[in-house]
Order: C-alpha cells, then structure tokens, then sequence
C-alpha cells in the first residue's frame, strides 16, 4: 500500500512583540504536533535587538526542527501604519531565513485559514482555536494566542497544499 511521506511544517504568526510558531508533521491524513511555542521581545527592548533576538530564535528553530515548509499570515492592516511596517521587518527576517535554506514559504490571509481550519471564512477566533485544540488532539488551547494561531496556519497549509 502507498503511504504518503511525512512533511514538517513550520507555521508562523509573525509579529515583533510576539511571534506564533507551530511544528506539525502531516502525513496527507493527520497531523502530528512536534514543538510550539512563541518567541517574545521586550517592549523597552530597543527595535534592532528585537530583530536581532527574533532572527536568532528563528534560526535556532530551523536548525533544530529543519521544516520541509513554512507556512506564514499574509499581512493586511488597516490602521495603524507604523505597526504594521515593524511586522513586516520582523516577517521579512523570518522568510529570510527560511529562502536561505531554501525551504518554500507559503502565505496565508486569515480568512483562508480559518476556511481551512474551521470550514467558514467568517469563523470566529475562538472557533479557530477550539478546531485547532481538536485537530492536533491537545488538552487545551495553546498559549499565548499567537501560537495557536501559528498552528492554524500550519494545519491550513497541509489542508491546501498538495504533497507526493
């Protein structure tokens, strides 16, 4: 009988306070969680050395795990400008270091991934967190909330991604 090859994927929620990661190795069937977790900066933490802590820890991730793809939040913002252009550094360092490895990224709104994750576009965030605790088979939601969010886009990346 044909079985499917394993993939490792890394999902990320990217930020700069926070960044949401999820580890999952996905058969074509079911998911299994390897490592998640969050890594954090400090607010008085002058903003070249939270790129800096960020960059690290996101190397350490990707020599310690070695995903086979990275999943990520596509960006949108509304509001508030400076924010979302300190996200986009910190994301930008992030698909860096996964381009350097050449390893595919893939991206994500987040209306696809609750679609993927849920089945309904407009899910809301708890609904997308429940369904993310159901399908991994943990006790409870992961905390913080960034890295549950991180593990949804790793579960909508193996629902919409076809593997050999």
């Amino acid at each position: 009988m044909y079985k499917k090859k394993n993939i490792r994927i890394l999902g990320i929620d990217p930020g700069y306070a926070i960044v949401g990661f999820g580890i999952l190795d996905y058969n074509g069937f079911e998911f299994t969680p390897v490592k998640y977790g969050a890594i954090t900066t400090d607010a008085g933490m002058d903003f070249s050395k939270r790129l800096r802590v960020i960059h690290e820890d996101t190397e350490l991730i990707f020599d310690k795990f070695k995903p086979d793809c990275m999943a990520i939040e596509r960006l949108y913002f509304t509001t508030n400008q400076k924010t979302a252009i300190d996200v986009a550094q910190a994301r930008g360092i992030i698909i860096l270091s996964s381009a350097m490895r050449n390893i595919p990224v893939s991206e994500y709104t987040p209306l696809q991934v609750k679609q993927a994750v849920v089945g309904y576009g407009k899910a809301e965030k708890r609904q997308v967190m429940e369904m993310t605790r159901q399908i991994l088979g943990l006790a409870r939601v992961p905390k913080p909330d960034d890295t549950a969010d991180a593990l949804a886009i790793a579960i909508c990346h193996g629902h919409t991604s076809r593997f050999g």
